[in-house]
């Protein structure tokens, strides 16, 4: 399964919410994210993909969209 599969079906488990059509929208302001949920949200990508998610590169800015924390994971899987 690729990673884009996967965080969307990550996603959908955590949250019950089907982003693979609105990949680039805020999933905070659609409701989908909040700060509890973005904590679930590294543990379980950092456990699936086996990467560490620094705390820094964790602001709502940075992984605010189902591209965005696709993009996140390859990039610390590249690293």
């Amino acid at each position: 399964m690729d990673i884009q599969t996967t965080v969307i079906e990550l996603i959908d488990n955590l949250f019950m919410e089907d982003i693979s059509d609105m990949m680039d929208e805020d999933l905070f302001d659609a409701g989908v994210l909040d700060s509890m949920g973005t904590v679930e949200l590294v543990i379980e990508l950092e456990s699936i993909f086996n990467i560490k998610i620094p705390v820094s590169d964790m602001g709502r800015d940075d992984w605010n969209t189902g591209d965005k924390i696709v993009q996140g994971v390859k990039d610390l899987q590249n690293a």
